[in-house]
């Protein structure tokens, strides 16, 4: 579970996506020319027919799978924040994620868990898994990522507590290196309520049983 050292560098983080500048032509055109050197470093003929537009298609699929930098979490939430009685736990299971392992570029694939406490205010539904997706669009480690989405759903309704796990496969273990198929990387961070009350921990997890 993250510690409070975390927080700096979140704010750190934070600070820096917002000063990014959408990928505009010049940068895709950079980026070709990128993934085109990287054709000819391993070997390749960048000019045969089936490579001809895969510089052009990688620098496009790189900017979609990395468009959480370029998002605003104002316009993401879009207001969908709701006044609310409710004092149960909240939970939305099994949301898909993809992201990119920020130590060799590889994907890695799972789901995360999202569960609070609502203190009067309640956030619309596909506003969490937006918030998922987000964070998985971006260069990324498993355990920030974890931390990153707990935060900031506890930031924008104030809620009593917050959990998060996310359960995901990494390429960059199962394709290379150790080359394990089967291993599964699960993250949690636990918020207020979630990691101050026994009983509330135990039923947040028995959900996801």
């Amino acid at each position: 579970m993250p510690g409070q050292n975390h927080e700096p560098e979140l704010e750190a983080a934070e600070r820096r996506i917002a000063s990014l500048r959408p990928c505009g032509a010049a940068k895709l055109a950079g980026m070709e020319r990128s993934f085109r050197d990287l054709l000819e470093a391993v070997g390749e003929d960048p000019e045969r027919q089936g490579l001809l537009r895969t510089p052009c298609r990688a620098a496009r699929a790189f900017e979609f799978l990395t468009n959480g930098y370029r998002q605003s979490l104002d316009a993401l939430v879009n207001d969908a924040i709701f006044d609310s009685d409710a004092s149960e736990i909240v939970l939305v299971k099994d949301i898909e994620l993809y992201s990119m392992c920020e130590h060799h570029l590889l994907p890695f694939v799972g789901k995360a868990h999202v569960a609070y406490i609502p203190n009067g205010k309640v956030i619309g539904l596909s506003k969490v898994a937006r918030i998922v997706d987000m964070f998985a669009r971006r260069l990324q480690i498993q355990e920030r990522m974890t931390f990153e989405i707990a935060t900031t759903v506890k930031k924008l309704i104030h809620a009593q507590g917050v959990g998060v796990v996310i359960e995901a496969q990494h390429l960059c273990m199962m394709m290379r290196g150790v080359e394990k198929q089967n291993s599964v990387m699960k993250t949690s961070c636990l918020l207020g309520s979630f990691k101050e009350d026994g009983r509330t921990r135990s039923e947040f997890l028995s959900l996801l049983a």
